[in-house]
Protein backbone atom coordinates (compact mmCIF):
# COMPACT_ATOMS: atom_id res chain seq x y z
CA UNK A 1 0.00 0.00 0.00
CA UNK A 2 1.26 3.45 -1.19
CA UNK A 3 1.74 6.01 1.87
CA UNK A 4 -1.31 8.00 2.45
CA UNK A 5 -1.64 11.55 2.84
CA UNK A 6 -3.15 12.70 6.53
CA UNK A 7 -6.00 14.67 4.93
CA UNK A 8 -7.11 11.81 2.74
CA UNK A 9 -7.01 9.32 6.49
CA UNK A 10 -10.99 10.07 6.53
CA UNK A 11 -12.40 9.29 3.45
CA UNK A 12 -10.16 5.70 3.19
CA UNK A 13 -11.07 4.78 7.00
CA UNK A 14 -15.07 6.28 5.61
CA UNK A 15 -14.60 3.14 2.72
CA UNK A 16 -13.22 0.91 4.76
CA UNK A 17 -15.65 1.23 7.83
CA UNK A 18 -17.06 -1.85 9.09
CA UNK A 19 -14.47 -4.05 7.23
CA UNK A 20 -13.88 -5.75 10.45
CA UNK A 21 -17.29 -6.40 11.54
CA UNK A 22 -17.98 -10.13 10.67
CA UNK A 23 -20.67 -9.07 8.34
CA UNK A 24 -18.55 -7.05 5.75
CA UNK A 25 -17.85 -9.38 3.05
CA UNK A 26 -14.25 -8.59 0.60
CA UNK A 27 -14.27 -8.73 -2.98
CA UNK A 28 -13.12 -12.30 -2.85
CA UNK A 29 -16.00 -13.31 -0.98
CA UNK A 30 -14.48 -13.64 2.37
CA UNK A 31 -15.27 -11.91 5.11
CA UNK A 32 -12.65 -9.08 5.38
CA UNK A 33 -10.64 -8.25 8.98
CA UNK A 34 -9.21 -5.25 8.52
CA UNK A 35 -6.15 -4.41 11.07
CA UNK A 36 -4.18 -0.97 11.71
CA UNK A 37 -0.72 -0.22 11.19
CA UNK A 38 0.41 3.41 11.97
CA UNK A 39 3.70 4.85 11.70
CA UNK A 40 5.76 8.18 10.44
CA UNK A 41 5.79 7.38 6.51
CA UNK A 42 6.88 10.93 5.81
CA UNK A 43 9.31 13.54 7.43
CA UNK A 44 13.08 12.32 9.33
CA UNK A 45 12.37 9.02 9.88
CA UNK A 46 9.67 8.05 7.23
CA UNK A 47 12.61 4.82 6.51
CA UNK A 48 12.24 3.42 10.14
CA UNK A 49 8.11 3.64 9.64
CA UNK A 50 8.11 2.54 6.29
CA UNK A 51 9.74 -0.91 7.34
CA UNK A 52 7.80 -1.19 10.23
CA UNK A 53 4.91 -1.10 7.58
CA UNK A 54 6.84 -4.18 6.26
CA UNK A 55 7.09 -6.32 8.67
CA UNK A 56 2.81 -5.59 8.98
CA UNK A 57 2.59 -6.10 5.02
CA UNK A 58 4.26 -9.40 4.90
CA UNK A 59 2.45 -10.87 7.80
CA UNK A 60 -0.88 -10.18 6.48
CA UNK A 61 0.02 -11.27 2.84
CA UNK A 62 1.13 -14.52 3.93
CA UNK A 63 -1.62 -15.08 6.61
CA UNK A 64 -3.62 -14.92 3.06
CA UNK A 65 -2.07 -16.98 1.46
CA UNK A 66 -2.37 -19.49 3.85
CA UNK A 67 -5.38 -19.26 3.99
CA UNK A 68 -7.67 -19.08 6.94
CA UNK A 69 -11.22 -19.52 8.43
CA UNK A 70 -12.24 -17.64 11.79
CA UNK A 71 -15.94 -18.06 13.16
CA UNK A 72 -16.99 -21.02 10.16
CA UNK A 73 -16.16 -18.50 7.45
CA UNK A 74 -13.25 -18.08 4.82
CA UNK A 75 -11.48 -14.37 6.01
CA UNK A 76 -9.35 -11.92 4.45
CA UNK A 77 -7.07 -9.92 6.02
CA UNK A 78 -7.05 -6.50 5.23
CA UNK A 79 -3.90 -3.80 6.24
CA UNK A 80 -4.71 -0.10 6.75
CA UNK A 81 -1.62 1.41 6.81
CA UNK A 82 -1.47 5.26 7.76
CA UNK A 83 1.13 8.11 8.40
CA UNK A 84 1.02 9.54 12.13
CA UNK A 85 4.16 11.73 11.23
CA UNK A 86 5.97 10.81 14.48
CA UNK A 87 3.29 13.42 15.86
CA UNK A 88 1.47 12.86 19.00
CA UNK A 89 -1.75 15.03 17.83
CA UNK A 90 -1.84 13.24 14.77
CA UNK A 91 -1.23 10.05 16.29
CA UNK A 92 -4.40 10.34 18.52
CA UNK A 93 -6.51 11.65 15.67
CA UNK A 94 -5.11 8.59 13.31
CA UNK A 95 -6.13 6.23 16.34
CA UNK A 96 -9.45 7.75 17.18
CA UNK A 97 -10.49 7.21 13.11
CA UNK A 98 -9.04 3.52 13.26
CA UNK A 99 -11.28 3.00 16.42
CA UNK A 100 -14.40 4.66 14.72
CA UNK A 101 -13.62 2.47 11.68
CA UNK A 102 -13.51 -0.70 14.15
CA UNK A 103 -10.46 -2.35 13.46
CA UNK A 104 -10.07 -5.39 14.66
CA UNK A 105 -6.53 -4.84 16.08
CA UNK A 106 -3.30 -2.38 15.35
CA UNK A 107 0.23 -2.67 15.40
CA UNK A 108 2.24 0.51 16.20
CA UNK A 109 2.77 3.09 16.87
CA UNK A 110 6.53 3.44 16.40
CA UNK A 111 7.66 6.53 18.22
CA UNK A 112 6.61 6.55 22.42
CA UNK A 113 5.88 9.63 22.35
CA UNK A 114 3.12 8.79 19.64
CA UNK A 115 2.43 5.29 21.21
CA UNK A 116 1.34 6.38 24.49
CA UNK A 117 -1.81 9.02 24.06
CA UNK A 118 -2.72 6.49 21.36
CA UNK A 119 -3.02 4.10 23.33
CA UNK A 120 -5.39 5.56 25.90
CA UNK A 121 -7.71 5.98 22.52
CA UNK A 122 -7.84 2.47 22.08
CA UNK A 123 -7.70 1.46 25.43
CA UNK A 124 -11.37 3.73 25.49
CA UNK A 125 -12.82 2.38 22.98
CA UNK A 126 -15.82 -0.12 23.28
CA UNK A 127 -14.62 -2.97 23.25
CA UNK A 128 -10.63 -1.90 23.90
CA UNK A 129 -8.78 -2.49 20.50
CA UNK A 130 -5.83 -4.69 20.78
CA UNK A 131 -2.37 -2.66 19.84
CA UNK A 132 0.82 -4.22 19.83
CA UNK A 133 3.97 -2.26 18.98
CA UNK A 134 6.89 -3.46 17.38
CA UNK A 135 8.88 -0.65 18.85
CA UNK A 136 7.91 1.52 21.11
CA UNK A 137 9.76 1.24 24.54
CA UNK A 138 9.17 3.84 27.05
CA UNK A 139 7.79 2.25 30.01
CA UNK A 140 5.39 4.39 30.85
CA UNK A 141 3.37 2.82 27.80
CA UNK A 142 2.74 -0.81 29.76
CA UNK A 143 2.39 0.87 33.33
CA UNK A 144 -1.03 2.63 32.28
CA UNK A 145 -2.79 -0.37 32.66
CA UNK A 146 -4.03 -1.24 30.41
CA UNK A 147 -5.16 -4.64 29.21
CA UNK A 148 -5.28 -3.95 25.40
CA UNK A 149 -1.65 -2.78 25.50
CA UNK A 150 1.31 -5.27 24.20
CA UNK A 151 5.00 -4.70 23.22
CA UNK A 152 7.05 -6.84 21.60
CA UNK A 153 10.26 -5.66 22.23
CA UNK A 154 12.27 -4.67 25.47
CA UNK A 155 11.64 -1.34 27.60
CA UNK A 156 13.54 1.39 28.15
CA UNK A 157 14.50 0.52 31.65
CA UNK A 158 16.16 -2.55 30.82
CA UNK A 159 17.57 -1.16 27.16
CA UNK A 160 19.59 2.04 28.98
CA UNK A 161 21.17 -0.01 31.75
CA UNK A 162 22.22 -2.60 29.34
CA UNK A 163 24.34 0.09 26.93
CA UNK A 164 25.12 1.90 29.84
CA UNK A 165 26.57 -1.25 31.68
CA UNK A 166 28.57 -2.33 28.84
CA UNK A 167 29.85 1.35 28.45
CA UNK A 168 31.22 1.35 31.69
CA UNK A 169 32.79 -2.09 31.41
CA UNK A 170 34.57 -2.01 28.29
CA UNK A 171 34.88 1.53 27.66
CA UNK A 172 35.01 2.87 31.45
CA UNK A 173 34.51 6.28 31.46
CA UNK A 174 35.99 8.73 33.84
CA UNK A 175 33.29 11.26 32.74
CA UNK A 176 30.14 11.28 30.77
CA UNK A 177 27.65 13.65 28.92
CA UNK A 178 24.15 12.87 28.67
CA UNK A 179 22.06 14.28 25.85
CA UNK A 180 18.58 13.76 24.29
CA UNK A 181 15.69 14.90 22.28
CA UNK A 182 13.21 15.98 24.86
CA UNK A 183 10.96 13.34 23.75
CA UNK A 184 9.03 10.43 25.89
CA UNK A 185 11.26 8.28 24.47
CA UNK A 186 14.91 10.07 24.19
CA UNK A 187 14.38 12.03 27.46
CA UNK A 188 13.44 8.64 29.37
CA UNK A 189 15.70 6.51 27.88
CA UNK A 190 18.56 9.29 28.67
CA UNK A 191 17.37 9.28 32.32
CA UNK A 192 18.22 5.27 32.66
CA UNK A 193 21.51 5.80 31.38
CA UNK A 194 22.23 8.50 33.45
CA UNK A 195 20.83 6.41 36.21
CA UNK A 196 23.22 3.47 36.08
CA UNK A 197 26.29 5.21 35.14
CA UNK A 198 25.92 7.31 38.07
CA UNK A 199 25.40 4.00 39.75
CA UNK A 200 28.57 2.51 38.29
CA UNK A 201 30.58 5.04 39.55
CA UNK A 202 30.80 7.62 36.48
CA UNK A 203 30.45 11.27 37.18
CA UNK A 204 27.91 12.47 34.66
CA UNK A 205 27.67 16.06 33.40
CA UNK A 206 24.34 18.31 34.09
CA UNK A 207 21.78 16.64 30.98
CA UNK A 208 22.02 18.95 27.48
CA UNK A 209 18.90 19.01 25.58
CA UNK A 210 17.70 19.33 22.03
CA UNK A 211 14.48 18.65 20.04
CA UNK A 212 13.62 15.65 17.59
CA UNK A 213 14.22 18.33 15.02
CA UNK A 214 17.44 19.64 15.87
CA UNK A 215 20.23 19.03 13.13
CA UNK A 216 22.42 22.00 14.70
CA UNK A 217 23.98 20.56 17.67
CA UNK A 218 27.42 22.96 17.66
CA UNK A 219 26.63 25.29 20.63
CA UNK A 220 25.20 22.19 23.00
CA UNK A 221 28.46 20.00 21.63
CA UNK A 222 31.05 23.49 22.25
CA UNK A 223 29.69 23.51 25.98
CA UNK A 224 30.25 19.55 25.98
CA UNK A 225 33.58 19.57 24.72
CA UNK A 226 34.83 22.24 27.39
CA UNK A 227 34.26 19.31 30.18
CA UNK A 228 36.26 17.07 28.22
CA UNK A 229 34.07 13.92 28.57
CA UNK A 230 35.70 10.25 27.82
CA UNK A 231 32.03 9.33 26.96
CA UNK A 232 28.79 10.76 25.10
CA UNK A 233 25.27 9.10 25.36
CA UNK A 234 22.61 10.50 23.08
CA UNK A 235 18.70 9.26 23.43
CA UNK A 236 17.01 10.24 19.95
CA UNK A 237 16.47 9.05 16.70
CA UNK A 238 19.11 8.89 13.61
CA UNK A 239 17.77 11.86 12.00
CA UNK A 240 19.31 13.90 14.93
CA UNK A 241 21.81 11.57 16.25
CA UNK A 242 23.68 11.23 12.90
CA UNK A 243 24.60 15.07 13.11
CA UNK A 244 25.42 15.26 16.42
CA UNK A 245 28.08 12.60 15.90
CA UNK A 246 29.40 14.43 12.85
CA UNK A 247 29.45 17.45 13.95
CA UNK A 248 30.78 16.36 17.78
CA UNK A 249 34.14 14.94 15.37
CA UNK A 250 34.22 18.16 13.59
CA UNK A 251 34.46 19.62 16.81
CA UNK A 252 37.65 17.45 18.06
CA UNK A 253 35.23 15.42 20.89
CA UNK A 254 37.10 12.51 20.78
CA UNK A 255 34.50 10.54 23.38
CA UNK A 256 33.54 7.54 22.56
CA UNK A 257 29.50 8.19 21.21
CA UNK A 258 26.77 5.63 22.19
CA UNK A 259 23.03 5.61 21.40
CA UNK A 260 19.75 4.02 22.31
CA UNK A 261 17.92 2.25 19.12
CA UNK A 262 16.60 4.91 17.95
CA UNK A 263 19.80 5.74 16.56
CA UNK A 264 21.43 2.29 16.15
CA UNK A 265 20.48 2.03 12.13
CA UNK A 266 22.53 1.79 9.42
CA UNK A 267 21.45 4.80 8.32
CA UNK A 268 24.21 6.81 11.00
CA UNK A 269 26.65 6.06 8.19
CA UNK A 270 24.78 8.28 5.98
CA UNK A 271 24.11 10.94 8.55
CA UNK A 272 27.66 11.10 10.18
CA UNK A 273 30.07 9.59 7.77
CA UNK A 274 33.37 8.57 8.47
CA UNK A 275 32.58 9.80 11.93
CA UNK A 276 29.75 6.52 12.70
CA UNK A 277 33.00 4.46 12.81
CA UNK A 278 33.41 3.59 16.31
CA UNK A 279 30.08 3.78 17.79
CA UNK A 280 28.01 2.16 20.27
CA UNK A 281 24.86 1.39 20.31
CA UNK A 282 21.90 -0.66 21.56
CA UNK A 283 18.73 -2.50 20.18
CA UNK A 284 16.13 -3.38 22.46
CA UNK A 285 15.42 -7.06 21.29
CA UNK A 286 17.65 -9.18 18.59
CA UNK A 287 18.75 -7.71 15.49
CA UNK A 288 17.65 -7.69 12.38
CA UNK A 289 19.70 -9.84 10.67
CA UNK A 290 19.44 -12.61 13.71
CA UNK A 291 15.51 -12.94 13.18
CA UNK A 292 14.55 -16.19 11.44
CA UNK A 293 15.61 -17.50 8.59
CA UNK A 294 12.05 -18.03 6.83
CA UNK A 295 11.38 -14.03 7.51
CA UNK A 296 14.45 -12.69 6.18
CA UNK A 297 14.32 -14.64 2.96
CA UNK A 298 10.37 -13.69 2.48
CA UNK A 299 11.43 -10.54 3.06
CA UNK A 300 14.31 -9.55 1.19
CA UNK A 301 12.15 -11.30 -1.53
CA UNK A 302 8.86 -9.16 -1.04
CA UNK A 303 10.92 -6.14 -0.96
CA UNK A 304 13.82 -6.53 -2.53
CA UNK A 305 15.66 -4.75 0.76
CA UNK A 306 17.55 -6.26 3.87
CA UNK A 307 15.13 -5.19 7.01
CA UNK A 308 16.35 -1.69 8.91
CA UNK A 309 15.12 -2.26 12.03
CA UNK A 310 11.69 -3.12 13.76
CA UNK A 311 9.84 -4.85 10.77
CA UNK A 312 10.96 -8.91 12.36
CA UNK A 313 9.00 -7.34 15.52
CA UNK A 314 5.90 -5.50 13.49
CA UNK A 315 5.61 -8.85 11.44
CA UNK A 316 5.76 -11.23 14.70
CA UNK A 317 3.14 -8.70 16.43
CA UNK A 318 0.93 -8.65 13.24
CA UNK A 319 0.98 -12.84 13.37
CA UNK A 320 0.47 -12.50 17.36
CA UNK A 321 -3.24 -10.73 16.28
CA UNK A 322 -4.30 -13.24 13.85
CA UNK A 323 -3.07 -15.78 15.94
CA UNK A 324 -5.08 -15.01 18.86
CA UNK A 325 -7.91 -14.58 16.46
CA UNK A 326 -7.42 -17.95 15.21
CA UNK A 327 -7.36 -19.15 18.77
CA UNK A 328 -10.78 -17.21 19.67
CA UNK A 329 -12.14 -18.48 16.74
CA UNK A 330 -13.55 -14.88 16.81
CA UNK A 331 -11.95 -11.40 14.87
CA UNK A 332 -14.03 -9.81 17.84
CA UNK A 333 -11.81 -7.77 20.01
CA UNK A 334 -13.77 -8.62 23.21
CA UNK A 335 -13.30 -12.41 22.19
CA UNK A 336 -9.73 -12.84 21.07
CA UNK A 337 -7.90 -10.61 23.72
CA UNK A 338 -8.02 -12.87 26.44
CA UNK A 339 -5.98 -15.42 23.57
CA UNK A 340 -3.32 -12.80 23.00
CA UNK A 341 -2.80 -12.05 27.08
CA UNK A 342 -2.14 -15.22 27.54
CA UNK A 343 -0.51 -16.43 24.11
CA UNK A 344 3.08 -18.26 24.00
CA UNK A 345 4.63 -17.81 20.53
CA UNK A 346 7.45 -18.66 18.33
CA UNK A 347 7.93 -15.87 15.77
CA UNK A 348 10.50 -14.26 13.49
CA UNK A 349 12.52 -12.88 17.04
CA UNK A 350 11.91 -15.74 18.86
CA UNK A 351 9.95 -17.04 21.59
CA UNK A 352 7.04 -14.58 22.62
CA UNK A 353 4.87 -14.50 25.97
CA UNK A 354 3.81 -11.61 27.47
CA UNK A 355 3.66 -10.54 31.56
CA UNK A 356 0.99 -9.04 33.51
CA UNK A 357 1.79 -5.75 32.35
CA UNK A 358 1.59 -6.55 28.49
CA UNK A 359 5.84 -6.82 28.43
CA UNK A 360 7.39 -8.77 26.43
CA UNK A 361 8.94 -11.85 28.98
CA UNK A 362 12.22 -11.66 29.31
CA UNK A 363 13.29 -9.63 26.21
CA UNK A 364 16.87 -9.71 25.26
CA UNK A 365 18.86 -6.43 24.10
CA UNK A 366 21.94 -6.26 21.80
CA UNK A 367 24.87 -3.95 21.87
CA UNK A 368 26.14 -2.74 18.16
CA UNK A 369 29.34 -1.24 16.95
CA UNK A 370 30.14 0.56 13.68
CA UNK A 371 32.99 -0.83 11.78
CA UNK A 372 34.00 0.25 8.29
CA UNK A 373 30.69 2.08 7.98
CA UNK A 374 29.20 -1.42 9.05
CA UNK A 375 26.50 -1.50 11.75
CA UNK A 376 27.74 -4.70 13.68
CA UNK A 377 26.22 -6.99 16.53
CA UNK A 378 28.94 -7.78 19.12
CA UNK A 379 27.02 -8.60 22.02
CA UNK A 380 23.54 -10.00 23.48
CA UNK A 381 22.28 -9.19 26.95
CA UNK A 382 19.43 -11.11 28.48
CA UNK A 383 18.58 -11.97 32.20
CA UNK A 384 21.71 -9.58 32.88
CA UNK A 385 24.08 -11.53 31.50
CA UNK A 386 25.93 -10.73 28.57
CA UNK A 387 27.16 -13.26 25.80
CA UNK A 388 29.33 -12.67 22.48
CA UNK A 389 26.56 -11.95 19.70
CA UNK A 390 28.78 -15.36 17.82
CA UNK A 391 27.90 -17.46 20.94
CA UNK A 392 24.20 -16.09 21.25
CA UNK A 393 23.84 -17.18 17.57
CA UNK A 394 25.59 -20.53 17.54
CA UNK A 395 23.02 -21.44 21.03
CA UNK A 396 20.09 -20.42 18.94
CA UNK A 397 21.21 -22.42 16.28
CA UNK A 398 21.61 -25.32 18.30
CA UNK A 399 18.18 -25.17 20.56
CA UNK A 400 16.48 -24.29 17.10
CA UNK A 401 17.60 -27.93 15.53
CA UNK A 402 16.84 -29.62 18.78
CA UNK A 403 13.43 -28.14 18.80
CA UNK A 404 13.24 -29.41 15.09
CA UNK A 405 14.94 -32.93 16.29
CA UNK A 406 11.60 -33.28 18.73
CA UNK A 407 9.25 -32.42 16.28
Amino acid sequence: MTRIPFFAVALILAVASGCSDDKKASASGKVSVVIGSVAPLTGGIAHLGKDNENGARLAIEEANAAGAKIGGKDVQFDLISLDDQADPKVGTTVAQKLVDTKVAGVVGHLNSGVTIPASAIYNGANPPVPMITGSATNPKLTEQGFKNVFRVVGRDDQQGPAIANYLAATVKPRLAAVIDDATAYGEGLANEVEKTLTAAGVKVLPRERGTDKTTDWKAVLTKVKGSGPDAVFYGGMDATGGPLLRQGRELGIKAVFSFGDGSCTDNMKQLAGEAADGLLCSQAGIPPQAASKKFLDAYRKRFNIDPILYSPFTYDATNLLIAAMKKADSADPAKYLPELQKIDFTGATGRIAFDAKGDRSDAEMTIFTMKAGQLTPIAIIKSGKTVKYEDFVAQSASSNAGDAAKK
